[in-house]
C-alpha cells in the first residue's frame, strides 16, 4: 500500500515554501485530486493555512515528538485515502533540531517516509551559481531523494533559460534533477509574515481567492504531471500497520472546553484526536466573545494564539473571565499553554505597554520582551519530587516546544524544560491540584499518560459536580 507524496524543501527559511506548497495544493485540487498535507515540525500556522484556506487536512510530521514508526503510521493513516499527499518541509533540508544534526529535519522525515523531494530553489540574484547549490544539496547526503526542482522568483521571459542552463549543467555534474516549473514574482505568491511565521488565516482577507490564483497560476507554470509522477515513487508502506488502540469507553464522557477563536487557535491535532481516544467530548469555546464557560464542563483546554492582539476585548468580557476564574477556584482541571497561559495572568501588557486585566488564575505579569524568549524543542520534567503532580509523575517525561516573544514575571518552577541535547534547561510550569500551565506547547502523544490522567480528573471533577449539583 502507497501513498502518492512529495516533500517540498528549501536551501533555508524564507525560500518560499509555504507559497509553492500551497500553490501546488490548490492546482491540484483544480484538477480533481484528493489532496492530504503535512508540515514537517512543530509549526501550527502553516498546517492552520492547509485546512482553513484551502480546505484540506493537515497534521505534523515530527521526529522529536514521534518515533519513526509512530511517525510512519500516522503518516498512513491520515493520507490513506488521498490521491496525493503534499509535505511541506521546515527550514533548511537538512536543519535538525540542533545545529550539528540533520535529525527531525525535512531530510530526516522525507527518508523516514520514502517521500521523494521537490526543491524550492529562490533564484533573485543568482544564475550559475543556482546549479552548485542544487548540486551540493543533492550531494551532501547519498539518499537525499531531490528528484525535482522548483525555481521561485523567476520572470516567465527568463524561465526558458535558467531551465536550460540548470538542466545541461546538472547533467555534466552527474546529476539529471529535471526543472519541473517555476513560481512568478507575482502577489498571488506573497504571504504576510510576523514572529511565529504566517499571520493566522482569520487575519488576511481574501486569502483563499489569493491561493486559489496562485494555483491557476502554478497549473500553468509547472508540470503538474510530472510532479504526480514523481509523487508516485513514495515507498511508504502502511500494509503492515498495527490497528490503533479502541477507544476508551467512558460511562460519563468528561466534557471538555476547547478555547477556539482569533485568539486561541494552535492546537496540534494529535492532541486532541487522543484525548477524543480516551473517552472526552471536545467542545469549543471562544474567551473573546462567549459571555461564559459552556454548561456541564469536565476541564479547559486553553491553547496558544496571540492573545496580545486581542488583549483589549477579552479584558473587557468580564463575564468570561469570571467564569474562568470561578471554574478554576472551584477545582476545575485545566491545561494552558503559551497564549492560554498568558490569559490566565493577572496583568497581561500588549505590544504598545497598554496593561490589561486577565483571568487572574496565575499571580503575576505578561509583558512583551522585545526578543524571542526561550526557545525550542524541550523535555518537561516535574522540578522536584511531586511537583509535576497530579499529571505528571516523577522520572516521566513529556515533550513539547517554546517559542515567545511574550515573558512572564512568574513562569512558573513546578517543572523542569530541558532542551534535547541537555546543555540547557530552566524552570517552568504552575503545576498545582487542577492547574497546569505554562509557556511550553506539550505533544501529548509523547506521553499518554499525562493525556489519560488529565482526561480521568476531568470525568472525576466533572461526576461529583454534577453529584452535588
Amino acid at each position: 500500500m502507497r501513498t502518492p507524496a512529495v516533500l517540498l524543501a528549501a536551501p533555508a527559511s524564507g525560500s518560499g515554501k509555504t507559497a509553492a506548497a500551497c500553490a501546488l495544493m490548490a492546482a491540484l485540487k483544480s484538477k480533481g485530486k484528493k489532496v492530504k498535507a503535512c508540515k514537517c515540525g512543530p509549526d501550527y500556522i502553516d498546517p492552520m493555512f492547509h485546512r482553513e484556506v484551502l480546505g484540506v487536512e493537515s497534521r505534523n510530521l515530527d521526529l522529536f515528538f514521534s518515533s519513526r514508526a509512530e511517525l510512519a503510521d500516522g503518516f498512513c493513516r491520515h493520507t490513506e485515502d488521498a490521491d496525493i499527499a503534499v509535505v511541506e518541509g521546515v527550514m533548511g533540508y537538512y536543519d535538525g533540531m540542533a545545529l550539528e544534526t540533520d535529525r527531525a529535519s525535512s531530510y530526516d522525515v522525507a527518508k523516514t517516509l520514502g517521500i521523494p523531494v521537490i526543491l524550492v530553489l529562490p533564484c533573485r540574484g543568482a544564475a550559475l551559481s543556482l546549479a552548485a547549490v542544487v548540486k551540493g544539496m543533492a550531494e551532501y547526503r547519498k539518499d537525499s531523494n531531490i528528484r525535482g526542482i522548483l525555481l521561485n522568483r523567476v520572470p516567465a521571459t527568463l524561465y526558458p533559460r535558467l531551465k536550460e542552463m540548470l538542466e545541461t549543467e546538472l547533467r555534466k555534474m552527474g546529476r539529471p534533477i529535471p526543472v519541473l516549473g517555476y513560481l512568478p514574482e507575482e502577489e498571488a505568491f506573497s504571504l504576510k509574515s510576523r514572529h511565529l511565521g504566517l499571520v493566522t488565516p482569520q487575519e488576511t482577507e481574501h486569502l483563499k481567492e489569493q491561493m486559489e490564483r496562485a494555483g491557476e497560476i502554478l497549473s500553468r507554470t509547472a508540470d503538474l504531471e510530472q510532479i504526480c509522477r514523481i509523487a508516485s515513487a513514495a515507498v511508504t508502506a502502511g500494509a503492515d500497520r498495527e490497528k490503533p488502540a479502541a477507544a476508551i469507553k467512558r460511562e460519563h464522557a468528561p466534557v471538555i472546553g476547547v478555547a477556539q477563536d482569533d485568539a486561541f487557535c494552535f492546537y496540534y491535532k494529535d492532541n486532541l484526536e487522543l484525548l477524543k481516544s480516551l473517552g472526552c467530548s471536545l467542545v469549543p469555546f471562544s474567551p473573546l466573545s462567549d459571555r461564559r464557560l459552556p454548561e456541564g464542563l469536565g476541564g479547559i483546554l486553553l491553547g496558544g494564539g496571540y492573545p496580545e492582539l486581542y488583549a483589549g476585548r477579552l479584558s473587557g468580557n468580564r463575564g468570561m473571565l469570571e467564569s474562568v476564574r470561578e471554574a478554576l477556584e472551584s477545582g476545575m482541571p485545566c491545561l494552558a499553554e503559551c497564549g492560554g497561559f498568558l490569559y490566565l495572568h493577572e496583568e497581561l501588557k500588549d505590544s504598545e505597554g497598554r496593561a490589561y486585566p486577565m483571568a487572574g488564575a496565575v499571580k503575576g505579569h505578561a509583558f512583551p520582551a522585545g526578543k524571542l524568549v526561550r526557545f525550542g524543542y524541550v523535555q518537561i520534567r516535574a522540578g522536584r519530587q511531586g511537583s509535576g503532580d497530579p499529571y505528571l509523575s516523577g522520572g516521566e517525561t513529556i515533550r513539547g516546544h517554546e517559542f515567545h516573544y511574550w515573558d512572564s514575571t512568574d513562569v512558573g518552577s513546578d517543572c523542569l524544560a530541558v532542551k534535547p541535547d541537555g546543555r540547557r534547561k530552566w524552570s517552568c510550569i504552575h503545576a498545582r491540584g487542577n492547574l497546569f500551565a505554562g509557556y511550553p506547547h506539550l505533544y501529548l502523544p509523547s506521553l499518554p499518560a499525562f493525556a489519560r490522567r488529565f482526561a480521568d480528573r476531568c470525568e472525576t471533577w466533572q461526576e461529583r459536580r454534577g453529584q452535588r449539583g
